[in-house]
């Protein structure tokens, strides 16, 4: 005799293999669909069932006439709820990156080609309670949801399982299947608060804008963090009365050589976490990048020349969010 155990292990393998065909696309076809009463359905049986009982008892005509005729209206809604949820085709969309912290939008698709519309149906995470997200989908047409998920490290995360219910159009029965999708979110580590000033190599680059050179003195700009003390214009904050709402000031140099930002994780104190230090180039490529500042970036054997732009920064945080995870893609 198989133990409970042995057989939930079983049930579980069964499961599984059902749902590892389901990738970025899922056809819902009858055999998985799963329907049963709910709780106000069974309530409704065990009224049908009183009615029944009075009317063998009594020899009512009329009690026998309105037990199968509610008994047929729940046999309806039974294949109108099947029908809800039925032929159904599900698809994975995009999952834009975010940092660690911040909730992972999942975007799922509902494509109804039927010509009949498709409403209240639920859909969330496995095992997460009442479902929190509903869609109408148009005959024809389709329906986009976005689940969102919480994060909290860096590197890939993996969609969860997904529960697709409906209890249309009256309720009595619940109709659910099971989706695991084939959708990953990019996690970038979360930017470091209060991270120190961006460094400046040794390098030299062409003329440009931001940290230029000294060769011309082009005026004075409020402070940004990061400016280096040496190029503080002191006379202009010397007549600025903080209660005036005065600002330090940083003087501004056009053409010539520049020192050039270069992020480097090795030039870090390896006394720092490794977590810390990865959150720490996290915020200088947001604050370069705020600043339209070009960079160079190194990480260990990854290095991308000096530049600036979302596609370089996409490609940095890329390279944060993946540094020493094992079966990264």
């Amino acid at each position: 005799m198989e133990s409970s155990g042995q057989t939930g292990v079983q049930e579980g393998a069964w499961r599984t293999r059902r749902e590892a065909r389901a990738t970025s696309e899922l056809f819902l076809g009858q055999r998985r669909i799963y329907i049963l009463p709910s709780g106000p359905g069974l309530g409704f049986g065990a009224l049908l069932l009183v009615l029944l009982i009075g009317s063998i008892n009594y020899n009512l005509g009329l009690g026998y006439a309105l037990t199968f005729l509610a008994l047929s209206c729940a046999l309806v809604d039974m294949l109108l709820t099947w029908r809800n949820l039925a032929h159904l085709r599900l698809k994975a969309g995009r999952t834009p990156a975010v940092f660690a912290g911040q909730e992972a939008s999942f975007e799922l698709q509902l494509v109804n080609a039927s010509r009949r519309p498709r409403y209240a149906i639920w859909i969330d995470s496995a095992g997460a309670g009442e479902p929190r997200h509903a869609a109408d989908v148009p005959a024809g047409g389709q329906a986009t949801v976005r689940l969102a998920v919480p994060t909290e490290r860096r590197g890939w995360l993996a969609a969860p399982r997904l529960v697709l219910s409906t209890r249309f159009p009256l309720g009595l029965f619940r109709a659910w299947s099971y989706w695991q999708p084939d959708l990953n979110a990019l996690v970038y580590p979360f930017p470091e608060e209060d991270a120190p000033p961006l460094p400046r190599g040794t390098g030299t680059a062409a003329t440009g804008t931001g940290g230029g050179g000294e060769d011309d003195f082009a005026g004075v700009r409020p402070y940004q963090p990061g400016d280096p003390l040496r190029r503080l214009a002191w006379r202009q904050i010397a007549r600025l009365d903080p209660e005036d709402g005065g600002q330090l000031a940083t003087k501004h140099f056009e053409g010539g050589a520049r020192d050039e930002l270069v992020f480097d994780l090795a030039s870090l104190p390896p006394a720092l976490d490794l977590e810390l230090r990865l959150s720490r180039m996290a915020r200088w490529v947001l604050e370069a990048e705020s600043r339209a500042l070009p960079y160079a970036f190194r990480l260990d054997a990854t290095s991308f020349e000096a530049a600036s732009g979302a596609p370089h920064a996409a490609l940095c945080l890329r390279a944060l969010a993946l540094y020493g995870l094992g079966g990264a893609r």
